[in-house]
């Protein structure tokens, strides 16, 4: 028996109020090497599901209570599981029931009477596609990076539990309160620059495609494969600058610290202008400023004094 669950395919939660349909569908399930969870309503298997998460959901459209379509409701409102995918099983073949469902959040449905062969192709296409997926958002959680997708008016189509981390820690950065979620725009600055990027992507071969703040926040854009998405790899560096400290201890302006911070970082004079909204122009005069004040005359000098002033 413990080999048994140990060794099964997936967890199937089956929500139907119809006797005769639990029995097909369980006996189908286990005898393929599904284990299967049962409720006869939606707020029964949304108690269940409080203590254990199946991974995939079989639902019946017409339930005593709360039918299949609030029931479904309410699992993709709740981030515990939203992302059990659903399958609608409905004897009603309108389509606005159906387009209901998928409106609901639900992944699929099947057409009662149920055919059991339909019923373990579908699971199974529905459980590799969650798995891939899960695959891929825990790659990202034990990263370098986080990830959202964005559609071209830069509001977030989709996020990863650490891409919501790391916005809700730039926004204290920038004195805010609000935090964001799936369909809010992103924080103004970094708003701005995503927006600067697409009216410049005829000449993406010659743009920085990265954003930098002072506090090591960065987010480097790319190509998504959903039409109309763009995709933000995140980054927090745990490297801090005292650019103050650094300003006061050799004898620069605020800009020129910030400048020399970027230059540490491996930052062009066209990218950090990018970054600071100036010209190159403008930050080549700096730099000149500032190795007057350094007395050095080069890029490397500068950096290597600033590498023992910070004592790394």
């Amino acid at each position: 028996m413990i080999a048994t669950l140990i060794n099964h395919k997936g967890t199937v939660m089956i929500v139907d109020d119809t006797p005769g349909n639990l029995a097909v569908l369980s006996d189908t399930l286990s005898e393929a090497g599904y284990r299967v969870l049962v409720a006869t309503d939606g707020l029964s298997a949304l108690e269940q599901m409080r203590y254990i998460k199946p991974d995939i959901i079989l639902l019946d459209v017409m339930m005593p209570g709360i039918d299949g379509f609030e029931t479904c409701h309410r699992l993709k409102d709740d981030p515990a599981t939203a992302a059990i995918p659903v399958i609608f099983m409905t004897g009603l073949s309108e389509l606005d029931d159906l387009l209901r469902g998928f409106g609901e959040g639900a992944q699929d449905y099947l057409v009662k009477p149920i055919r059991p062969p339909e019923v373990l192709a579908r699971i199974d296409v529905h459980l590799r596609q969650a798995r891939t997926v899960q695959r891929v958002e825990t790659a990202l959680q034990q990263g370098e990076f986080s990830a959202l997708s964005i559609d071209a008016e830069a509001r977030i189509c989709w996020l990863t539990p650490t891409g919501k981390q790391w916005l809700d820690d730039y926004i204290r950065t920038l004195g805010e309160s609000s935090l964001l979620n799936l369909g809010d725009e992103l924080p103004l600055p970094l708003q701005a620059w995503f927006k600067t990027q697409i009216q410049n992507a005829t000449d993406q071969h010659d743009q920085v495609l990265e954003y930098q703040n002072n506090e090591g926040f960065s987010a480097k854009m790319a190509a998504s494969a959903q039409a109309g998405e763009y995709l933000l790899l995140l980054h927090k560096s745990t490297e801090t600058w005292d650019l103050s400290a650094l300003r006061d201890s050799l004898g620069l302006t605020f800009r020129e610290a910030e400048i020399l911070m970027w230059i540490s970082r491996g930052k062009t004079n066209k990218e950090i202008g990018l970054i600071l909204g100036n010209s190159p122009r403008t930050i080549n005069k700096h730099l000149e400023h500032i190795f007057e004040k350094l007395g050095v005359v080069t890029r490397a000098a500068a950096v290597t004094m600033v590498l023992q002033q910070r004592g790394t």
